[in-house]
């Protein structure tokens, strides 16, 4: 399983590197053309809306030419936006830029639905896990890359390196990469658009859409308001940060290599799919509990263990929920809905939970996530309890 994935694995490895290389350095971009601090917000809130029209957009377009072709486009967008970043005369360019990135991007659903087709049933959480590993280690060592960049050769040079990375990534994906798609697409009439909202409506998607909701608006709500926690409670500075958001880098590949497989198991061991998910959500919701606690570096480090848990089991339990519920002819429209439902969470959630912290204080910091977490885990169990007395027969049939 790990030969017929190494190419789509690398291609995810190089690619979040070059979007990692950016993420520190766009606020700092902006405020470069002396833009307010709110235009950083509405930047990033710009591109997040752009990904939440274009994820199923683009999804259901992989199920009808093929996971290449679109991985294909979407890396073509993203090369040209990089590349405008680093030429962008005005800031009005640099907005041009991220909305071309934005609706062109569907890597992270194409890419699920593509080792979805390229695993069986039985493996796919594992292979899921696999996907973030290579996602994490992307994270570990962009940002240090860009922030070296910066330091000695100014704001060009970063955002041409992610760019040559994306052409890196486009040249194997057009040679190393395999079609996944072709055959199926053929014979089995694809979702249409009208099809995507019904889907938030089906008995056997809706709750897992609900679910994956519920756990983007926490998660997005925590990673706006970790490096202001860590600020107001540890007392770290941009370079400390970087270092523990490394740290937890190192943590979630080790998880999700290593950990993850035997957690969810197989046909005969392991807790399976359903529990190994709500497990996930279950030490999710412990770990926002005890985090206004935390009060040394040691501490962050024992409870960012649980963290790792948690994104390490639902990022790849939550698409193999997904997947195992959709006949594989609209496996990327319904994965590309999802995606979308991240985007919008990234679009609202900063803004909510880092006003949140500045009212209330680093020990109401986790309190909006734990909120959210607590209702996908709620969500979980109602799932577990309907499914343990009727039992999912596998993969779906075909929808009408």
């Amino acid at each position: 399983m790990f030969a017929r994935l190494l190419p789509i694995l690398g291609i995810t490895f190089i690619d979040i590197l070059g979007f990692s290389i950016l993420i520190p350095i766009l606020p700092y971009y902006v405020l470069h053309f002396g833009a307010p601090d709110w235009q950083v917000g509405a930047l990033f809130a710009t591109f997040a809306f752009c990904q939440f029209i274009g994820g199923p957009i683009w999804g259901n377009v992989s199920d009808r030419i093929g996971r290449k072709a679109v991985l294909i486009i979407s890396q073509i967008g993203a090369t040209i936006g990089w590349a405008m970043l680093a030429f962008a005369p005005t800031l009005f360019w640099v907005f041009v830029a991220r909305v071309i990135e934005g609706f062109s991007g569907g890597n992270i659903s194409v890419t699920q639905a593509y080792v979805a087709d390229r695993v069986e049933p039985e493996q796919r959480p594992r292979a899921f896990a696999y996907v973030g590993a290579a996602f994490s280690a992307g994270l570990v060592f962009g940002p240090a890359a860009g922030g070296l960049l910066l330091e000695h050769f100014g704001y060009a040079t970063p955002f041409l390196l992610a760019a040559g990375l994306q052409v890196v990534t486009l040249l194997l994906t057009i040679f190393f990469l395999p079609e996944t798609v072709a055959a199926h697409s053929k014979k089995q009439e694809t979702a249409t658009f009208r099809d995507i909202l019904r889907y938030f409506r089906e008995p056997r998607i809706a709750p897992t859409l609900a679910q994956k909701l519920a756990y983007s608006l926490g998660l997005y709500a925590w990673f706006a308001a970790f490096a202001l926690f860590l600020k107001a409670v540890l007392h770290f500075g941009p370079t400390s940060t970087s270092y523990a958001f490394s740290a937890f880098g190192v943590i979630s590949v080790v998880m999700q290599l290593f950990a993850v497989g035997r957690i969810v198991g197989g046909a005969t061991t392991g807790l399976g799919v359903r529990r190994a998910s709500n497990l996930g959500f279950f030490l999710g919701c412990l770990f926002f509990v005890i985090v206004p606690f935390v009060s040394s570096f040691t501490a962050l480090m024992l409870t960012m263990l649980l963290f790792s848990a948690t994104l390490a089991l639902s990022n790849a339990t939550l698409p193999e929920l997904l997947t195992a519920a959709v006949p594989e002819h609209v496996r990327g429209t319904v994965l590309g809905v999802g995606s979308s439902l991240e985007s919008i969470s990234g679009s609202i959630m900063p803004i909510v939970s880092t006003a949140i912290l500045a009212v209330y204080g680093p020990s109401w910091a986790g309190a909006l996530s734990a909120f959210f977490v607590f209702i996908a885990l709620g969500i979980g169990l109602v799932m577990q309890r309907r499914e343990r007395g009727n039992p999912p027969a596998g993969e779906a049939s075909a929808s009408s």
